[in-house]
């Protein structure tokens, strides 16, 4: 017998769960158009390679590829890359700095957690051609100002934010000194920290089978690096004229005039577990950290040229349904959504359906949603399910109410009645 399931980590929208959906959509968007940005989309479908040039990601483990025609295509994991794409291929005639959004479904075959599932949408705002901070601060202002407009009070989200620019001064002016190409290695594992742990981030630093190879020593210094939590003592490790650490005090003092800068945090362990990242990282949780990341995004300069392209400064972020949804429910900020209609039109007879039928006609002619009654012709039923859809007025058309050429119209909210010409325009 057919599995008539949906596929585990997968989600059926019934007509309550896409209402809470478009919702959430409906902000993001609102957010990102506020902030100046347009929206494109790309197929769900890609070419396998687009996602499998940095071998060793989680990512790579978690595509949802096949072959076909002799093709390798894949479902698109993140958003990231089909963006590059798509500004690969118009590099030449875009203008600068691009501001682009999407709100997109996409797939990873991963273990499934609280907040995680194997197919999520996501919102994604990506700003190209800016190679300062500015940026940066653009985009986590805009994260801020979603949650505030979905009911999220200051401080019930935290952004921490680290700069892997950073990181790889400290390392390569150090332990990473005669081994540069370990770093991507590295920050794929030690994005790790805060679902192994340390001890197990240092074992797999120190695995002299594996691609980083550090002493055990050199582990548990880098392990210890990732605890700062102060950009003064990050700046004491770092080099004396560190370029990092100037952009990341910039970034504070351009959050502080967004006025969200006592929300976000300076923390070393935040890297991102994706290669193409070359500068700001930033992840946002609840203040709790009861759950996964709300949202993540970074600094990807040279994801382009990965692409075979010029050279152009980007940053962006993705911002899951999933964890947002868990978080406003764990708060009790989940909105109660009716269904958007705004008339009921109800015919008590058979004979009278046709005048029920214009009459709902022409309100739908004037833009109102409109349910036209059919079955149960009931007035008690009609005014119940009238109630129940969130309809402001019911309009009903009886025999006698035909007789005399009008409608019956009941206010909802107050139980007043009146009557009009059957052929009157609505408003």
């Amino acid at each position: 017998m057919a599995d008539l399931q949906a596929p585990r980590g997968t989600r059926d929208f019934y007509p309550e769960d896409l209402r809470l959906r478009s919702w959430l959509f409906d902000h993001f968007r609102a957010v990102a158009r506020g902030f100046g940005f347009e929206e494109v989309d790309a197929p769900v479908v890609e070419h396998a390679e687009l996602f499998t040039r940095k071998a060793g990601e989680e990512i790579v483990e978690q595509l949802y590829h096949f072959t076909m025609h002799d093709r390798h295509l894949a479902l698109r994991p993140e958003m990231t890359p089909s963006i590059a794409r798509m500004v690969l291929a118009r590099a030449g005639g875009l203008r600068l700095p691009l501001r682009w959004f999407t709100v997109t479904q996409n797939w990873r075959y991963e273990r499934m957690t609280r907040g995680r599932k194997r197919e999520h949408y996501q919102w994604n705002m990506d700003l190209w051609g800016e190679p300062g901070v500015a940026a940066e601060a653009e985009l986590i202002a805009a994260i801020f100002a979603l949650l505030r407009r979905i009911g999220l009070g200051d401080g019930q989200v935290r952004v921490q934010l680290n700069n892997r620019a950073l990181l790889e001064e400290t390392l390569r002016a150090g332990v990473l000194a005669t081994r540069p190409d370990a770093f991507a290695p590295l920050c794929v594992i030690i994005d790790k920290l805060s679902k192994i742990g340390a001890d197990a981030v240092t074992q797999l630093l120190a695995d002299p089978a594996g691609a980083v190879g550090l002493s055990p020593a050199e582990a548990r210094d880098v392990v210890a690096l990732l605890g700062v939590t102060s950009l003064d003592d990050a700046a004491a490790a770092a080099p004396a004229d560190s370029r990092a650490i100037a952009d990341l005090r910039r970034l504070f003092e351009l959050l502080d005039a967004y006025g969200v800068a006592d929300y976000v945090d300076f923390d070393a362990s935040v890297v991102r577990g994706l290669a193409y990242y070359t500068g700001v990282v930033f992840e946002a949780y609840d203040a709790g950290k009861k759950l996964r990341a709300v949202c993540g995004g970074g600094r990807y300069d040279r994801l382009l040229e990965t692409l075979g392209g010029p050279s152009m400064p980007a940053v962006g972020f993705g911002f899951g349904d999933v964890v947002i949804a868990e978080l406003l429910a764990d708060q009790g900020l989940l909105p109660a959504l009716a269904r958007g209609i705004d008339d009921v039109v109800a015919a008590l007879g058979e004979a009278q359906r046709p005048a029920a039928i214009r009459v709902a006609s022409r309100l739908r002619a004037a833009g109102r949603a409109v349910e036209l009654a059919i079955g149960d012709a009931r007035p008690k039923r009609i005014f119940a399910d009238a109630d129940k859809s969130g309809a402001a007025r019911v309009w009903l058309v009886g025999p006698e109410e035909a007789a005399r050429g009008v409608v019956k119209i009941r206010e909802l909210a107050t139980g007043a009645e009146r009557e009009e010409p059957l052929d009157l325009s609505p408003p």
